[in-house]
């Protein structure tokens, strides 16, 4: 059995994998910060841009729900490692191509290939780092990538304020550039090397739908993250909307929103994993984590002239709540044998984003029958107890031995 490798590979790949997904998320939410800018630069009219950055995001979000699977199945063939650089260097060849755009179909096709290699990030690194770690330790790792990652999304606003959307482009492709010579000395899973001279079936996806209690598992897998993007990416992202509906006393900002949200991300992150620590349970720290989501939330949309002041704090306390990104990552990485492991893992993420999609459609069918402020409560109260009930159907992983194929 390989649990651990020495301290100085493991601390090296942990910096590494955490740099990795700083400049992941700073990629990944780039478009949504500088999308007025860049739209008015290349001449998009005002009564299109919405519509047009509807198209590119979904080009985008498609990217990474294709590159999820591909990425995966990848890393259970042929190691993480691999998936590491290849998904690095495509996401950042994209980026800097991105900067060059002139029209929205060039820039729609881009931002897919770019989330195709930013689909496998993440993934590919919490299963690394997973699987390199002793079992009763590795939360704090998982701990240290996600809560540094996150921070990505604060230097993508700062670096949108300072300088021209192509120069944030440029910057994004930049970093992952240099990211491909720090990744030089970090070394393979051993849990995945013990593998490639055994006749075990890798990286093969029907596994996951061929056996109704591995599907059942996967799926609660997914579902206890469904309430994260729906925080981001409607309750903070249409800040201006739902604050008109609650009169608020000034215009709500989104990009301050998100930047409040991702530093609540990121200290929740940290504090997710140091609980896990202490609770020896991965599933209290979820269920408590959930609860916050659904607090917060509630006081947000029914906060009547609500100021930007509270809605920054809120934003903050909602990203929080959120804060259990890592967290539900690793016990995907913790729920799977190590021949799939790197698909679960690098699936999962995406597929819970890409579950936005159908989240903001039906989101939408509430706003037309109820009003936008009852809609968004019914969403993130539904999709809280969906998260919820799967979480109670997983059994707790925390200190489990990752050290097995699934068959």
């Amino acid at each position: 059995m390989n649990e651990q490798k020495p301290n100085k590979h493991v601390w090296v790949l942990i910096f590494v994998a955490a740099l990795g997904y700083f400049v992941d998320i700073y990629d990944l939410i780039i478009f949504s910060i500088v999308r007025i800018q860049s739209f008015t630069d290349i001449g998009v009219p005002a009564d299109q841009m919405r519509s047009k950055g509807e198209f590119v995001l979904n080009m985008q979000m498609g990217g990474l729900l294709i590159g999820g699977v591909i990425w995966g199945v990848l890393g259970d063939k042929y190691g993480r490692l691999k998936v590491l650089f290849g998904s690095i260097l495509l996401y950042s060849i994209a980026n800097i191509a991105n900067g060059f755009v002139h029209d929205v179909t060039t820039y729609g096709i881009i931002r897919f290939i770019a989330g195709i290699g930013l689909a496998g990030e993440l993934g590919a690194g919490i299963t690394l780092v997973s699987e390199s770690m002793h079992r009763k330790k590795r939360g704090y790792g998982t701990m240290i990538v996600a809560g540094v990652g996150v921070l990505g999304a604060i230097l993508a606003y700062f670096i949108s304020e300072w300088f021209s959307w192509r120069t944030a482009y440029f910057v994004g492709g930049g970093m992952g550039i240099l990211l491909l010579f720090m990744r030089v000395g970090v070394l393979e899973s051993g849990m995945f090397s013990s593998l490639e001279n055994k006749n075990v079936q890798k990286g093969k996806i029907s596994m996951l739908f061929n056996n109704a209690e591995r599907l059942k598992r996967y799926i609660y897998c997914l579902c206890i993250g469904l309430p994260i993007w729906f925080v981001v990416g409607v309750l903070v992202t249409q800040a201006p909307e739902i604050g008109q509906a609650l009169n608020a006393q000034s215009a709500l900002s989104a990009g301050k929103g998100v930047m409040f949200t991702y530093l609540g991300i990121s200290l929740g992150d940290f504090l997710a994993g140091w609980l896990a620590q202490i609770f020896k349970s991965r599933r209290k720290v979820v269920l408590i984590y959930q609860i916050m989501i659904l607090l917060f939330s509630c006081i947000y949309l029914t906060r009547q002239g609500i100021t930007e002041n509270e809605f920054l704090w809120l934003a903050f306390l909602m990203g929080l709540g959120v804060g259990y990104w890592a967290t539900f990552i690793t016990i995907a990485a913790e729920q799977f044998g190590t021949n799939i492991r790197s698909t679960v893992t690098t699936t999962a993420p995406n597929f819970v984003r890409g579950a936005l999609i159908p989240s903001t459609l039906l989101y939408g069918v509430f706003v037309n029958w109820f009003g936008i402020i009852p809609a968004a409560m019914i969403m993130i109260v539904m999709l809280s107890l969906i998260a919820i009930f799967a979480l109670s159907r997983l059994k707790e992983s925390f200190d489990k031995d990752l050290d097995y194929v699934e068959e």
